[in-house]
C-alpha cells in the first residue's frame, strides 16, 4: 500500500494543494496528516484527495471543532496518539508530539509524528520505522517537505515541496 504523509502545513493552502496533488499522482490508498492544520480555512483543498484520510490534531489547532466538521466529509479525525490498522494489516500508530507515544508503541510496524517541522525518516531499537515528514508549510525552515510510504517493502522517503509550485 501507498500512504502519502504530511504535516505541520499551518495554512500554506498553496503547500497543502501542492501535497494533495502529489498524493494523488501517486495513488496513495491512505493519507495520514499528522496535526498542525491550524484554521478551517484550510481543510477545503484536501476534498480534492482521492482517497481516504486520517488526521491527527496538532498543538496549534485554532478551532478544532470547526476542523472536524469539515474533515467529516473527507476522512477521520482523532486526538493522538492513536493507532490504526490499513488493509495490507500494517499498523499505524499517529501522533503530532512524539513525547505521546511513550509506552504505547507496542504492536505498531510505523510511528508517524511531527511537531518538530523537521523531516526524519529512521528506525527504533525495535526495529519500527518512524516517520516524521517535516513541515509542509516551509514556515520554520524553509524546507516544504512531505512523505510516501510503501508498506510493500516498508519503506519511506521524503520529497521537498520547491517555492516555486514545482517538486524536486
Amino acid at each position: 500500500m501507498r500512504i502519502g504523509i504530511f504535516a505541520d502545513a499551518h495554512d500554506h493552502l498553496q503547500n497543502i494543494r501542492l501535497a494533495v496533488q502529489r498524493f494523488n499522482d501517486w495513488d496513495c490508498d491512505w493519507v495520514v496528516f499528522a496535526g498542525d492544520l491550524v484554521s478551517t480555512f484550510a481543510v477545503p483543498p484536501l476534498r480534492r484527495l482521492k482517497c481516504r484520510m486520517v488526521f491527527s490534531y496538532g498543538d496549534n489547532e485554532g478551532n478544532k471543532v470547526g476542523i472536524r466538521g469539515g474533515m467529516s466529509v473527507i476522512g477521520e479525525v482523532a486526538e493522538p496518539p492513536f493507532c490504526f490498522q490499513v488493509e495490507d494489516g500494517t499498523r499505524l500508530l499517529v501522533t503530532h508530539q512524539f513525547e505521546l507515544v511513550r509506552g504505547l508503541t507496542d504492536g505498531s510496524d510505523v510511528i508517524i509524528y511531527a511537531h518538530t517541522h523537521r523531516a526524519r525518516i529512521h528506525h527504533d531499537q525495535q526495529g519500527r520505522l518512524l516517520i516524521n515528514p517535516g513541515e509542509a508549510s516551509g514556515w520554520s525552515f524553509g524546507q516544504s517537505t512531505i512523505a510516501l510510504l510503501e508498506t510493500d517493502r516498508m519503506e519511506a522517503q521524503l520529497i521537498k515541496l520547491q517555492a516555486n509550485g514545482e517538486f524536486v
